[in-house]
């Protein structure tokens, strides 16, 4: 077997095979064979036919079998010969074949990226020095008061903070809002509407100008919907609307006592402190390792260019895609919206996806280095793990992913996550001051 090489570009090669003769016919004698030991014709038993009888009646299968064999078994020593670490399934072409005659193809194949190591250990990495302090806890006590409080009447004049119950009737351009956005009902006529006066809450600028309104007072509020509003028919137009003020409620948060931490499930106002110092310190360590793990990948990213293979960084930057617009989607944005945002949406997802294909070849050949491998027993506590998050079966969750060749993917998960570990302990970490909050 003859076997020759080209480089096509980057991560592209041709792989030009060429097999004697005598080779294809050896080829052909064996597959031949192996009909005639199956073959089951009229008036003989199985494998008991003639050889000629088995040769008229499946030439074109067993020369569609020998091809077959001739091509697959020629390509992996071809391979194996050169020692390409292809990616994918190759692309065959320029085929010449026939018995008595030599076999010659072409394979192309994308491969991986050769590159030289950069040097990974010992890079340099910054944590804060960060603490949980009293005033910490003080502040995350008082968000926990914060998501108990309710809402009282109030027989006053309406103050930022307060929750203003109303009755509104709303226009735009002259006519109900509704005749201008069909599916805008419920911004059309509301009776004991809560609007909320902290910022952002319901139309812009709408609870700022009822703001001193008590109950039973009327107003006019004008509103500027943005040019970005989810009712793209109301984009950039402007409203009308004429609101009673049905009632003013003020905020009345629970006193910091036992009852509190009870409702916490505390058994005390102290072990409700002790739990929450513990939340805040968890969270503090989770930031400083998310961040110090984030600066190792830069690191090692800025150390080393190599090209990257098409096909790698094109199905990436699907899944970047596909992931920035489900985000988007479970935020409210529209599909008009994103469709119109598709090019940069496209281009920042081809970004990401040049950073995660560089970043999961690099953790590769330092894992082979290094010989950083994955268990069985990781990849079944894996399985578990997520089975449990997506509420299905150990079994069944294995047996899809069997079905789709997953569990190459938690592989590579677990394994990426041990390389990281591997930078981390090998790092070396400076001491910064904190950051302003």
């Amino acid at each position: 077997m003859n076997v020759t090489l080209q480089d096509l570009g980057p991560c592209r090669k041709q792989v030009r095979v060429e097999l004697d003769a005598p080779e294809v016919d050896a080829a052909f004698v064996e597959v031949a064979k192996d009909f005639q030991k199956h073959a089951a014709l009229p008036g003989f038993r199985p494998g008991k036919a003639p050889r000629e009888m088995v040769l008229r009646k499946y030439e074109k299968d067993i020369e569609e079998e020998v091809k077959k064999k001739l091509i697959s078994d020629s390509y992996k020593k071809a391979v194996e010969e050169k020692k390409l670490e292809v990616l994918g399934y190759p692309d065959i072409e320029e085929i010449q074949f026939g018995r008595g005659q030599p076999l010659h193809f072409v394979a192309n194949v994308e491969t991986e990226p050769e590159f030289q190591l950069p040097e990974y250990k010992g890079l340099i990495v910054r944590r804060e020095t960060a603490a949980v302090t009293e005033a910490d806890v003080e502040r995350a006590i008082d968000l926990l008061r914060e998501k108990q409080a309710q809402f009282q009447p109030a027989a006053r004049p309406a103050q930022a903070g307060d929750v203003i119950v109303v009755n509104y009737t709303g226009t735009c351009d002259g006519k109900p809002v509704s005749e201008t956005a069909a599916a805008a009902k419920g911004l059309t006529e509301q009776k004991n509407f809560w609007v909320g006066t902290t910022p952002g809450a319901f139309l812009p600028g709408f609870a700022d100008q009822l703001l001193g309104a008590q109950a039973g007072d009327r107003r006019t509020v004008n509103v500027d919907f943005p040019a970005d509003f989810v009712t793209k028919e109301l984009a950039g137009k402007k409203g009308v609307y004429e609101v009673e003020v049905v009632e003013v409620r003020a905020k009345v948060l629970p006193a910091l006592d036992e009852a509190l931490a009870k409702a916490w499930g505390a058994e005390s106002l102290e072990k409700l402190r002790e739990g929450v110092r513990k939340d805040l310190q968890n969270e503090l360590d989770y930031t400083q390792n998310k961040s110090i793990r984030g600066q190792l990948m830069r690191a090692l990213l800025e150390r080393v260019n190599f090209e990257m293979p098409e096909s790698a960084v094109a199905r990436e930057t699907r899944n970047v895609v596909y992931d920035i617009v489900r985000e988007n989607t479970k935020r409210g944005i529209s599909r008009e919206v994103i469709e119109q945002q598709k090019d940069q949406i496209y281009s920042a997802a081809t970004h990401s996806a040049k950073d995660r294909v560089k970043a999961s070849f690099l953790l590769q050949k330092i894992a082979e280095k290094e010989d950083i491998k994955v268990a069985n027993e990781e990849i079944l506590r894996r399985v578990h793990t997520l089975a449990a998050m997506y509420q299905i079966t150990p079994e069944k969750f294995l047996k899809d992913l069997q079905k789709r060749n997953g569990l190459i993917e938690i592989y590579d998960q677990i394994a990426n996550e041990k390389v990281i570990d591997f930078l981390q302990q090998n790092a070396k970490v400076e001491e910064v001051p904190a950051a302003p909050a």
